[in-house]
């Protein structure tokens, strides 16, 4: 493997583990302070996470933000896994 190609897995891993710092926060610190909303299976802090770690940070952070933007009265709901 070269010295660039490692230097880029280094630094994406790095970006996932930075964006995935927020979900962890709202899993742990705010959602037990608040009653259960999300429409689907899983939830979305939860598919966030799944995604960002099957995915990467650009496809991964499109899809969670893309899942968010249908979570609400008039979008979806019930069982929606990660692609």
């Amino acid at each position: 493997m070269n010295m660039a190609k490692t230097i880029w897995q280094g630094a994406m891993k790095l970006l996932v583990w930075l964006l995935l710092l927020p979900v962890w926060f709202y899993q742990h610190v705010i959602s037990p302070l608040t009653p259960p909303s999300c429409r689907f299976t899983p939830t979305c802090s939860e598919y966030a996470r799944q995604a960002l770690l099957k995915h990467g940070p650009f496809k991964g952070l499109a899809l969670a933000v893309w899942r968010i933007l249908r979570c609400n009265p008039w979008g979806g709901s019930g069982y929606d896994p990660v692609p």
